[in-house]
Order: structure tokens, then C-alpha cells, then sequence
């Protein structure tokens, strides 16, 4: 039997109804009807189905008709606790044990009425690919949870990553120091109180690959950085960032129950670990996810419901904690488009939205010379052009498409009460000290634009409520000195949060 704790978060709960109609002589309507809490109509208006979970447990169906009914069974593993009826009302209670076959199995039921009426209702169970890393869920605890996720991010004023760090294949590999506690206080003295920090577990942290279990050291590693984010009231959002691009690579229906099944293990173990820490910690369900139509929105979405239900079913602090989901590709534009729906969180107003935004590509991100659909951009914004190098000048995604994208965002979040996170921007400077391939001919012009887009963007988000997490990888902060590398940079996001 499934509890109470499990049925409630991790069973669909859409109620569906479902009526076929016919006439006697007597004009006396024959109805038969197929109701349950955890029957879903898919997109199209296809048959009904009710999914079990891979681990089992039980569902029930309401079955009315004013005649005599029975329900064939298509399969030995589903049982039920009544195949026929009398006329009336009766619940009828399927029963499922855990999938341990490898493979998605389905279940095709009719109920069928002696009027001829018939209805057919599909049960599928997912395989347990791997098991359980829930082992001591906890009674929900509100202590230290009590804000929305509005009140929260109202609590946050600067943000920044700790990136190219705790996602990398080894923590220090890719920049010059691993994360300290000195450089937590530090960060914390130069004026930001919000960090998000990217975090791999599977791809590079894994004791055993075929279980997806996390090595015990890596966990508490994390655990430890975000404690001393935490001991310095600093709000964190920590993630499952890219990871060997299990998730991003199969937003697909084929995907579907494999991806399912690794958020659902990943996640058990490190919302257990994290479960004691306030609302200071919230957890981010992915980093980039690459959704270009409403199908795979839908399938995104469910890997989200499955983030959200899992870290609700771990209990105590993670029973109310605030998770942020990812939009389309994280790209403003995508998120308004596609996302028309958040994913399903049986506890109210704990949910943000994150976007990135890198706009335009060519200015911020893009190196190693031109790329064939363009050149690389070097000037930026309204009285930056440069006369000298006119080729390098920005010709699209300027103040503009800035503006455009945040108020969309806005518009569509925001003032709906649905709190945002602007989790990556940055731009980078073309110099010797950032290893840049090509030096602009007008630098100073140069690195105006990079000052100039990093306060606009970084004000123009905050004008539209959406809160920033500038994207650092040891370019503007020295993490082995802890001092200001780009004191100019430092100062744009300053004045831009005033």
C-alpha cells in the first residue's frame, strides 16, 4: 500500500471525468462514467490513462452506470479489487507492486456497461531503473520556510555565480582556486548577499554510475560551501548544471522514463543531504535545457514535476523550500513563448522562474574568432560604435531587444506574482588578460560597451523585477587573494543596483 505522503506527491492529481450517453425508448438516459483523482487526458484527447509510480502503489476509480458493469483486465501485474458491479456508484482500487523489469509496462482496462457502453482506461508503470535514495523522510517542518518565493527573492540584492567551480570535472580544474570560506566572506564584503552556485553529481561524482549514486565526499563538500554561504546570510540556489548532458540531450519521449528516473535519484540524495538548511538554500532543477516547441515544453515540464516531487517527498525544511525551474533553453524569448504553464507544486507560491540572457551572442560570449552565421562583436550600445572598427559594431540585440526580452518577462511572470531569477549574464573583455584572440583596435570604446551592457542589463532586470546572478569565473574577483581583479565591472553592478 502506498502512504498517505507518497500518494500526494508523487500521483498525478487532474481529475478527469469521462461520460458516453445513449437513449432508451423510455427516454431514460443510460450514463456510464469513469472518474478518478489520478486520471490525465493526454494532449489531443486521446484515451485516459493514470500512471503508477516504478516503486507501486495503489489508485482508485469511481465507476456509474444505471446498469451492470464489469472491466476486462489486459495484465497480470495490475490488480483490481472488483471486475463487476452492480448498478450504481463503486470505487474500484488498482494495485500495482514496483517495476523492476527495465521496461515501461502498460495496462489496457474496458469497462463495458450491458446497455454496450464501454470505456477504456490505460495504466502505465514506469521501470525503477534505480533505487531509492529517500530512506528517512522527514514530517514536514515550516521552521525557517515561511517566506514566499516573492518574499525571497524581495530578499536578495546582488547575485553572482561561483561558476566554472563545482561543475567542473574537478573543482579547481578551470579556475585558480577551489571555493573557500574567506572567499565566501569576501564575496559577502563586496556587496552581494545571493549566490547561485552550478554543481555536476552524476557526470563527475559518482561512486556507482549504474545506480546513480553520488560520492558521499562530494555531497558533504557542497554541503559545506553551501553552509558557509549560509552561515553569512547568504541566499543560495544550487543545481544539477548540464552533468554529461543526460537530461538536456533527451527532452524527448523516448527520454522520458530514463530522465525521470535519474532526476528523481539525484535529487532524493542531495535534497536528503540539504534538508536542514532554511530558506536561505532553494534548489534549481537543471541549467540550460534545450526546448524548441510546446511537445518538448510539456516533457521539460514533467522533468521539473518530477524535481519538485521529489525534493516535497525527502519532508522536514524541503517540504516548503523554494525551487526554481528552468524556462525553455532558458532563453527570455523561448520562456515566453513556451512556457504558458509552470509545473505542478502541491505547496502554493514556492516556485521561480529562471532565464539566462548572453543577447547579443556575438558581443558576449562568442570567441575564437568569427563563427560562419557571423562576426564577432566588440562595440555596444547607444554611443559606443566605433568609427575605427565599424565591422566589430553590434548590429542587432542592443538596449532594445534588452528592453523587449525583460518586459515580456515581466509581463508574463512577474506581475502575476511568479518571482524570476536572471541566473547567467556577463560579457567578456576582449584582452591579454582574459586570453582574448584579438585585441580591438578601439579598447577604451571596447570596454565601455562591456561596462555599459553589464549595467544595463543588470538595471534593466532589476527595473522589470527580475533578480540578477552575474555569471563570475575569476575575471572581475581574484578567488586565490580574494581582491578585485575589474573594479570597473565591480562598480557597474553596483550603481546598477541602486
Amino acid at each position: 500500500m502506498m502512504n498517505g505522503l507518497y500518494k500526494k506527491f508523487l500521483l498525478p492529481m487532474l481529475l478527469a471525468v469521462v461520460f458516453i450517453s445513449g437513449c432508451k425508448e423510455d427516454d431514460e438516459t443510460p450514463v456510464l462514467s469513469v472518474s478518478g483523482s489520478d486520471i490525465t487526458v493526454p494532449t489531443g484527447g486521446s484515451t485516459p490513462q493514470i500512471n503508477i509510480s516504478e516503486l507501486g502503489g495503489t489508485s482508485e476509480i469511481t465507476i456509474s452506470c444505471n446498469e451492470k458493469w464489469r472491466i476486462s483486465n489486459s495484465a497480470e501485474w495490475l490488480g483490481i479489487s472488483q471486475s463487476s458491479g452492480e448498478p450504481g456508484t463503486s470505487t474500484v482500487e488498482l494495485n500495482a507492486g514496483g517495476n523492476t523489469t527495465g521496461i515501461r509496462r502498460t495496462a489496457m482496462l474496458t469497462v463495458s456497461a450491458d446497455n454496450g457502453q464501454s470505456r477504456r482506461l490505460v495504466v502505465s508503470q514506469a521501470s525503477e531503473l534505480y533505487p531509492s535514495y529517500n530512506l528517512s523522510p522527514k514530517p514536514p517542518d515550516e521552521t525557517g520556510m515561511s517566506s514566499t518565493a516573492v518574499e525571497l527573492a524581495a530578499k536578495m540584492t546582488m547575485g553572482i555565480n561561483f561558476g566554472n567551480t563545482m561543475e567542473a570535472p574537478t573543482e579547481a580544474l578551470w579556475v585558480t582556486s577551489k571555493i573557500t570560506e574567506s572567499y565566501v566572506k569576501f564575496v559577502k564584503q563586496s556587496g552581494f548577499n545571493a549566490v547561485r552556485i552550478p554543481c555536476t553529481w552524476s557526470s563527475n561524482h559518482s561512486i556507482d554510475p549504474e545506480k546513480a549514486k553520488i560520492d558521499p565526499v562530494w555531497l558533504n563538500r557542497v554541503k559545506e560551501v553551501v553552509g558557509w554561504c549560509v552561515d553569512n546570510d547568504m541566499y543560495v540556489m544550487l543545481n544539477i548544471h548540464g552533468d554529461g548532458r543526460w537530461l538536456d540531450d533527451h527532452i524527448n519521449k523516448a527520454g522520458q522514463d530514463a530522465v525521470n528516473a535519474k532526476q528523481k535519484a539525484l535529487w532524493e540524495q542531495i535534497a536528503t543531504t540539504m534538508r536542514d538548511f532554511d530558506e536561505h538554500l532553494m534548489f534549481a532543477s537543471a541549467n540550460e535545457p534545450p526546448v524548441e516547441n510546446a511537445e518538448q515544453m510539456s516533457i521539460l515540464n514533467g522533468y521539473h514535476e518530477t524535481f519538485i516531487k521529489t525534493v516535497r517527498a525527502t519532508g522536514g525544511r524541503n517540504s516548503y523550500r523554494v525551487l526554481v525551474v528552468q524556462g525553455p533553453s532558458t532563453d527570455p524569448t523561448k520562456t515566453y513563448d513556451l512556457m504558458n504553464t509552470l509545473p505542478t507544486d502541491n505547496i502554493p507560491n514556492k516556485l521561480m522562474v529562471e532565464v539566462h540572457d548572453y543577447t547579443p551572442f556575438q558581443f558576449t560570449q562568442l570567441t575564437g574568432g568569427n563563427a560562419t552565421w557571423g562576426n564577432m562583436f566588440y562595440y555596444w550600445g547607444k554611443g559606443n560604435h566605433s568609427t575605427i572598427e565599424p565591422e566589430r559594431n553590434a548590429t542587432h540585440g542592443e538596449e532594445d531587444v534588452i528592453d523587449s526580452e525583460f518586459q515580456k518577462i515581466k509581463q508574463k511572470f512577474v506581475d502575476k506574482g511568479i518571482p524570476v531569477i536572471l541566473g547567467e549574464y556577463a560579457a567578456w573583455r576582449r584582452n591579454a588578460i582574459n586570453n582574448a584572440d584579438y585585441l580591438p583596435k578601439d579598447l577604451d570604446k571596447h570596454n565601455k560597451s562591456v561596462n555599459d551592457w553589464t549595467y544595463y542589463v543588470t538595471k534593466q532586470a532589476r527595473v522589470n523585477g527580475i533578480m540578477p546572478f552575474y555569471w563570475e569565473i575569476g575575471f572581475m574577483l581574484d578567488r586565490s587573494n580574494n581582491t578585485v581583479k575589474d573594479q570597473p565591472m565591480l562598480d557597474a553592478l553596483i550603481e546598477a543596483y541602486k
